[in-house]
């Protein structure tokens, strides 16, 4: 609510008049800033028909900070002419004064100065009028005492384009009686109590009017569904990290970037139709790589690099069989095969979060679908201890307090990354986990133990052919 004397002095300015008051007008004479008055006008309109306000625009010429300053000091053209005696004033000392530069260039225009540059002690100034007329000071006091009319539009648009004046709109209230006008203000009740009409005292109450034409409360709905939360968290964590997206928008892969060059033999069991969904149409991929396959066939089938391979007998049938990814490790062979073909190896940190697809029974914690979460960092020289330091880092920042365990972590296998064209001391080192796991345990679906500590259990364990993996979990 308004201060309530301003309220009462507005009203009784209503009181006295017939046909209205300006409320710019009210304030000027009150002596306060005018949106006290705005503040009085809305506090009296919230309280029933005891005003009419009717909002107006006008606009108006004003001093901007400057042009007050020369209104009370001069033009900066006027306070070099008064700055320079009859003998004249070098013009370095002229420069050292705040108005010199604007001034001498202006008063030169006005032809109230001139510049001997042969004087032996350098360039000097001198007056050529006896005095001046600063008509800019004149017509900004115009304008101060409100008498703008009194200039020309070519006289304020000169004013404007020197920042002295500028044109504003202002916004005013004409305020006249409502139909319930009174210069005592009572305040409408918004609701009908028991006890109102128990003593039946809401008779005597006035009550404010019903605003059909208000928004109601909106209803709650669309919400962002759990695992769309946790994927946001999952994803700043990452990109906190100071790691890089990887795209992700290919679900249909070849076998062989899916298997093939993860050194995944083409016997092994997660390449049965049991566990993989294979296409019909398009059944074949057929564009590679291929110098980058022959290696991989090389290393397969004969060994290489350290490794004697499986020795078995490597076929590009297998390989091109096109699939729904089994896991997004496929994206990130082919962003280490592309970053090994860069002139120059520089680290990375890749990460993604994607759909992937498995050929499952269908039960109450089994989908043909999930979300893979995968981390990537590729280096010289990296170990397991950089490989424990960032997971401890990364699920720090998770903050879970429950944890079962949640997913792989390892070190790629030289068999998978040399055929590539990494260089030999380059390391990578991964993690992966799935998305539907953690978000079960944040949102407490699973009867879980609680967590004692964050210490990272790495047990050395051969699960995935294409790294020396670790069974992450918490303990």
């Amino acid at each position: 609510m308004a201060d309530a004397g301003v309220v009462e002095t507005l009203l009784r300015r209503i009181e006295k008049v017939d046909d209205g008051v300006d409320s710019l007008e009210v304030a000027n004479s009150l002596g306060v800033d005018h949106q006290v008055i705005v503040g009085a006008v809305k506090s009296l309109q919230s309280v029933g028909d005891v005003i009419s306000a009717e909002l107006r625009s006008s606009k108006h010429w004003e001093l901007t900070e400057e042009g007050m300053e020369i209104a009370e000091n001069g033009s900066h053209e006027a306070r070099v002419f008064s700055s320079i005696p009859l003998e004249g004033l070098a013009q370095s000392e002229l420069m050292k004064l705040s108005f010199g530069k604007i001034g001498f260039s202006k008063a030169m225009s006005s032809k109230w100065i001139r510049v001997d540059k042969t004087h032996e002690g350098g360039p000097r100034i001198f007056r050529t009028v006896e005095s001046i007329e600063d008509q800019v000071r004149e017509k900004l006091l115009l304008v101060q005492k409100g008498n703008t009319s009194q200039l020309e539009e070519k006289e304020k648009n000169e004013l404007k384009k020197r920042k002295l004046l500028s044109e504003v709109t202002v916004k005013t209230y004409w305020i006249t009686k409502g139909n319930s006008f009174s210069t005592t203000i009572t305040k409408q009740e918004t609701e009908l109590t028991p006890e109102m009409i128990a003593t039946g005292n809401w008779k005597e109450k006035k009550f404010k009017p019903y605003n059909f034409e208000a928004m109601g409360v909106a209803p709650d709905s669309g919400h962002l569904h759990p695992l769309m939360k946790v994927r946001t968290q999952f994803r700043q964590i990452f990109l906190e990290m100071g790691f890089t997206e990887m795209p992700t928008n290919n679900f249909i892969e070849s076998s062989f970037w899916n298997f093939d060059s993860l050194f995944q033999p083409q016997q092994h069991p997660a390449r049965d139709q049991h566990d993989t969904f294979f296409l019909s149409d398009p059944a074949l991929a057929h564009e590679f790589p291929q110098d980058y396959l022959e290696r991989v066939k090389k290393v397969h089938s004969e060994g290489g690099f350290g490794s004697q391979g499986y020795k078995y007998d490597w076929k590009i049938e297998e390989a091109q069989k096109n699939i729904l990814r089994t896991h997004t490790t496929a994206v990130s062979a082919r962003m280490l095969y592309k970053l090994a073909q860069q002139e120059k190896f520089t680290p990375v940190k890749y990460f993604s979060i994607d759909r992937v697809f498995r050929n499952e029974t269908l039960d109450a914690t089994h989908l043909a679908e999930f979300h893979q979460i995968e981390g990537v960092v590729a280096d010289y020289g990296l170990t397991l201890g950089d490989l424990m330091g960032i997971l401890h880092q990364f699920f720090t920042k998770l903050g879970l307090k429950k944890w079962v365990e949640v997913g792989n972590s390892g070190v790629f296998r030289p068999e998978m990354l040399l055929p590539m064209g990494l260089p030999e001391d380059v390391s990578v080192i991964a993690w992966g986990l799935s998305l539907e796991r953690p978000t079960m345990i944040k949102y407490g679906i699973n009867n879980i133990r609680e967590l004692v500590g964050h210490k990272v259990n790495l047990q050395m364990v051969l699960r995935q052919p294409h790294m020396s993996t670790g069974l992450l979990s918490f303990t």
